[in-house]
């Protein structure tokens, strides 16, 4: 099983070997004259040769340097990749596989396929801790006070973060939203009335058995006057001696 340090020696000698074989195209070229490698990449059919012509001689000797350094990996990874990618096209895709065939020069693509390949791998992050970027990105960091916005996002971040990992807090329902009485809480309300102070109930005091009395009494009294209403009146006779009924 692999380490990181081991990848980082690794990624380093692949960058050390990638860069020195774009350094010496981009080498050649430049040692022939942009003029003449603009005529030969015309002849090749590429358009716009001279163009082409400078752009793949600069890029393929300073992208090789910046490989091996290791600066500005994911653009200089990204440019060396588009460098192969028109050489492909425009140049090897049908001359085969391989560059020699037997006796003959083929000029195939597999060296182009190779180095484009491994660009993007190295576009894409994988570069090694051992490489300008990173002792750029460690020197930034490690600065007293750092830079104001850099430590905005960190808080915003840390913001969000605590906001996800807090727990929700569950909805509560109408019942156990209601509070619930206090018996301590309840206003203190008026005694209700004597029953002596209601009409027609005597001068007996409330409560105990005098009210009851009241309202048996009350009742006895109704009853009487029900039964008095009901009796016929008594008329005196015509002779006085007894009363008519």
């Amino acid at each position: 099983m692999r380490t990181r340090p081991v990848y980082d020696i690794a990624a380093v000698l692949a960058r050390l070997g990638v860069g020195v074989v774009f350094m010496a195209h981009g080498w050649q070229k430049i040692e022939a004259g942009v003029t003449a490698t603009s005529r030969s990449f015309d002849d090749l059919g590429v358009p716009l040769p001279t163009a082409a012509a400078v752009y793949s001689a600069f890029v393929e000797l300073l992208g090789g340097a910046a490989l091996i350094a290791g600066l500005g990996l994911p653009v200089t990874g990204l440019l060396l990749f588009l460098d192969m990618a028109g050489a492909f096209v425009f140049v090897h895709a049908d001359k085969g596989l391989f560059m020699v065939d037997g006796d003959s020069v083929r000029n195939g693509y597999e060296l182009v396929l190779a180095l484009g390949m491994i660009s993007l791998v190295f576009a894409a992050g994988g570069g090694g801790r051992l490489t300008v970027d990173q002792w750029l990105l460690g020197k930034r960091v490690r600065r007293p006070g750092g830079d104001p916005d850099d430590e905005d996002a960190a808080s915003f971040v840390a913001s969000l973060r605590a906001a996800e990992t807090k727990p929700a807090k569950k909805p509560r329902s109408h019942r156990s939203a209601k509070r619930q009485p206090d018996p301590a809480d309840k206003p203190d309300t008026p005694d209700k009335p004597a029953a002596s102070d209601k009409p027609g109930t005597g001068d007996t005091p409330a409560g105990g058995e005098g009210a009851e009395d009241d309202v048996l009494v009350a009742g006895r009294k109704s009853q009487r006057r029900r039964t008095t209403r009901t009796q016929p009146m008594k008329r005196p006779s015509a002779t006085g001696d007894e009363p008519a009924t």
